[in-house]
């Protein structure tokens, strides 16, 4: 069956789409056999994509979630939208409404087994869930991976602390990835949190834009000239897909400590 890493964040815009996309772009072929992944746009307030990049209302990912739990449910793979940038995505109509009410389906056990596929289905199916909420808590325990995006300051990383993860419910399946500068190391925050592996990913505005746009063109993910996003998250993605535990590039710490506690930090943010 099919792996589910799910992307999400505790707070508004913290680059939650970016990075599920850049993951999507950067995970290695050789993790599923070959078969590329899928990014799947499962968040209440979605909808972005399909205005961003010009894509037809239907397929959607409310047509396939309207089918969770029928006898013969629909295909995930047959709501697949092929993004410009080399990516596949099945994106959400706009409007919050058809967006929650897709979310809810997946959330069911129903809309569970159709991200998963049928037994022999490979592949991973990356779930951009947008701000984390009572919808998005049974995907989060789905899924294989969970990465939480934040920024670095001393507000978002408190916003982490004070959302109350279950750190025994996700042991072994979190990583947070703080996007953009951030005044404080890895270890601090790692052992602050109690998150096991808390990685960097650099921001960059010209992969950022590239992700965006509407030209057709891969993003460069190995040789010469990487974005530095890309060169990141690339390491991201083999270590949620169990390659590697470990590679320069990208700072990995691995704590274990039981419970939460608040971030140690009175003020400063990232800039």
């Amino acid at each position: 069956m099919r792996r589910l890493v799910a992307v999400g964040s505790v707070t508004g815009a913290p680059g939650v789409t970016t990075s599920a996309l850049a993951l999507a772009a950067a995970w290695p072929p050789e993790a599923d056999g070959g078969v590329r992944p899928v990014m799947v746009e499962a968040d209440g307030s979605g909808g972005d994509l399909m205005m961003r990049f010009g894509l037809p209302p239907a397929p959607s990912l409310l047509d396939v979630a309207a089918t969770a739990g029928r006898p013969h449910p629909g295909s995930l793979l047959g709501a697949v939208s092929e993004l410009p940038f080399g990516v596949r995505g099945v994106v959400a109509v706009p409007g919050r409404r058809p967006c929650t009410e897709a979310v809810r389906l997946l959330a069911t056990e129903g809309g569970r087994e159709v991200l998963r596929g049928q037994e022999g289905d490979q592949g991973t199916v990356l779930l951009d869930v947008g701000r984390l909420g009572e919808d998005t808590v049974p995907l989060l325990r789905t899924a294989d991976q969970v990465v939480l995006v934040a920024r670095g300051g001393a507000e978002p990383l408190t916003h982490v602390s004070a959302y109350g993860l279950e750190a025994e419910a996700y042991a072994g399946r979190l990583t947070l990835a703080v996007v953009g500068p951030c005044p404080y190391p890895a270890e601090e925050i790692a052992q602050a949190l109690c998150i096991e592996r808390v990685v960097f990913l650099p921001w960059d505005a010209k992969a950022v834009s590239a992700i965006g746009r509407m030209r057709r063109g891969a993003l460069r993910t190995a040789g010469f000239r990487v974005p530095p996003l890309m060169a990141a998250v690339r390491v991201l993605a083999r270590q949620l897909a169990g390659m590697a535990e470990n590679e320069a590039g990208l700072k990995v710490v691995e704590q274990r400590r039981p419970g939460l506690v608040q971030v140690p930090v009175d003020g400063g943010s990232a800039s």
